[in-house]
């Protein structure tokens, strides 16, 4: 094995070594990590939703959290109709149902270009909610830490980035522990929660006022904390969305996970919503609601409590993984289809699609950086693209079965279309309910990516079409002038002259006068080691050395318009990396100046240096 230099081993020390491609197969996802990886936003948004919706309803009184049972009741009815409406998708789509697939083959290039726009926007807010959330988990806590939460933040997107790029395999064995902990921890806070509540073990609470006026809610409250409970439906369509990462068969093996999560969220939302009802929980800007309930439920800040708010702190952290395993892929999927750029096609080393999960890590950072970490900020961002890819994918659903047209196409299109229906109902009200909010830049935004798509998509297309053999016909073959631009006499120089003549018979040293002295010594020289090349000297009264010498290019190109130029650089390359700040950067500045020349070719000669 090669000794490998600095840089590289500090990516295998945090990446680890490179997965062969034939081993693509071995990296899928079971069930059991299946759920870890793909269904953690899910799950994990049910420790902040139940919050959400008691932080409006407090508006109205403390009598008003009664309608968090109604509002939770309904959500729950949404959720179960949209997860049945997506396991229709998992066994129409095998090969990847997400919202941009279905969209571009049902609704037109348009519609999927939006939901692709808006399916990247909301992987961007996953990653930042789910750890806002996360870390104000850890403040709730230990308060002290309160102040130091967009550090916290920021360091746990960096352990979410490490963890990804090293592989889906082992992000699923990292991510799965804290997800399963995290789902015992809360179905046993609520198993004993409602054991209380069912043997009156319940603390005495203050009797409710009842909701009168000023504390009257309106509907529009009412509608904003429907729209806020609504978070409890993020990161369902995740597990359709990556099918294909799951171990054959695939669609079989998405469809139990998908139901697993569907059980699961459905179970732990309720059961915070009502035992935060049934022991008057009321929200605090210093303490979850989870972190409230804990307490009341096991008497006080013992192990329970801390155990309950490791793993709500764990899953909301990791939570954010839904993203790193949908973003790169959806963006690899556009890259394809030529509407983002090609590096996000690339795999990296260990089979990861490494520049979308540091891209989603960098603009996730950016938002944590703006919104100082808070939760509450980010939120009312956040549903505006998870309900327009949850509609866009379900109205395409329905086209998609009334074109096939096979056996029981009716039924599974009504499943959609009421999938459809819901989802587009509930976006229009978190639309118009969030919009003050903030959410007015996401439904900005995701026109502004559509745009982007297309410029990018025909910039790809303007250049294929240049590139096109068609029609091409050969050229005659053109001169080549080959300059070497020299600082003096050394055995870089002579080496570039070597390979210089190699290329072309006319051959010529330039050399930039700006100091007399050294210039009349290089002459007494050239006579006995330029092999024969002729010496160009060029004069610099105000001792610019690349002024001179890109003047005279362009004369050498003037005099042969449509001919080639080719500039051949000595370059030192030093032992150590450390070393190269010793060297000035001339070739890389020529490099720069001359790359958008057309016929002229620019190329470096290393002269490697021991050390």
């Amino acid at each position: 094995m090669p000794e490998e230099g600095f840089f590289p081993g500090i990516k295998r020390l945090l990446v680890g070594r490179p997965i062969p491609s034939h081993l693509a197969q071995h990296e899928r996802l079971s069930r059991v990590t299946g759920l870890a990886v793909l269904s953690s936003d899910a799950l994990s948004s049910v420790a902040y939703a139940t919050e959400e919706i008691l932080r409006v309803l407090i508006m109205g009184g403390i009598g008003a959290l009664a309608y968090a049972r109604p509002i939770g009741f309904v959500i729950a009815a949404i959720l179960a109709i949209v997860v049945f409406s997506y396991r229709q998708t998992i066994h129409a789509y095998p090969s990847g149902g997400g919202a941009y697939i279905v969209a571009r083959e049902n609704l037109g290039e348009t519609p999927s270009l939006i939901a692709a726009g808006a399916l990247l926007i909301d992987y961007v807010l996953t990653v930042a909610v789910s750890i806002a959330a996360g870390v104000a988990a850890i403040t709730s806590a230990m308060p002290q830490w309160h102040i130091n939460r967009v550090e916290l933040s920021l360091g746990f997107v960096t352990l979410l980035a490490i963890g990804n790029l090293r592989g889906i395999r082992e992000s699923g064995r990292l991510f799965a522990v804290p997800t399963y902990f995290f789902i015992v921890s809360l179905l046993a806070l609520i198993a004993i929660g409602t054991w209380r509540a069912l043997t009156g073990a319940v603390p005495p609470q203050p009797p409710v006022e009842p909701v009168t006026g000023q504390g009257m809610l309106s509907l529009f409250m009412l509608l904003t904390a429907f729209s806020n409970g609504c978070t409890a439906m993020t990161g369902v369509e995740a597990v359709s969305n990556g099918v294909p990462a799951f171990k054959p068969p695939e669609a079989k093996n998405a469809t139990a996970t998908l139901m697993a999560m569907a059980v699961l969220s459905i179970t732990m939302f309720l059961g915070i919503t009502l035992l935060a009802q049934e022991f008057r929980i009321i929200p605090s800007e210093q303490e979850t609601v989870v972190s409230q309930l804990a307490r009341e439920v096991f008497g006080g800040r013992g192990l329970p409590y801390y155990l309950v708010q490791a793993a709500t702190m764990m899953i909301l952290v990791l939570a954010a993984n839904t993203a790193y395993a949908d973003f790169p892929r959806l963006a690899s999927i556009l890259a394809r289809d030529r509407f983002l750029p090609r590096q996000f096609m690339n795999q990296g080393d260990r089979l990861a699609f490494s520049n979308g999960i540091v891209g989603l890590s960098v603009f996730a950072a950016l938002l944590l950086v703006i919104f100082q970490g808070d939760t509450h900020a980010l939120i009312p961002l956040y549903m505006i693209g998870v309900f327009v890819s949850f509609t866009l994918s379900q109205a395409g659903m329905v086209i998609h079965w009334r074109r096939l047209r096979g056996p029981g196409w009716r039924t599974s299109a009504m499943i959609n279309g009421v999938g459809a229906l819901v989802t587009g109902i509930v976006l229009l009200v978190v639309a118009v309910t969030k919009a003050h909010e903030g959410a007015w830049i996401i439904i900005l935004l995701i026109p502004v990516h559509v745009l982007f798509f297309r410029a990018t998509r025909k910039h790809y297309s303007h250049v294929a079409a240049q590139l096109s053999m068609l029609g091409w016909k050969a050229e005659p073959r053109r001169h080549n002038t080959v300059l070497v631009p020299i600082s003096g006499i050394h055995r870089a120089v002579v080496q570039a002259l070597d390979y210089a003549k190699a290329l072309s018979d006319d051959v010529r040293a330039v050399y930039v006068n700006i100091d007399p002295v050294a210039t009349v010594q290089l002459k007494r020289d050239w006579d006995k080691w330029g092999q024969g090349v002729p010496l160009v000297v060029l004069e610099s009264p105000y001792r610019s050395l690349m002024e001179p010498f890109l003047e005279y290019v362009e004369e050498v190109q003037a005099q042969r318009p449509g001919d080639f130029v080719t500039i051949v650089i000595p370059e030192f390359v030093a032992a150590r990396w450390w070393q190269h700040l010793f060297h000035n950067q001339r070739a890389l500045l020529i490099k720069g100046a001359l790359l958008f020349k057309p016929n002229t070719i620019v190329t470096s000669v290393p002269f490697h240096l021991v050390k």
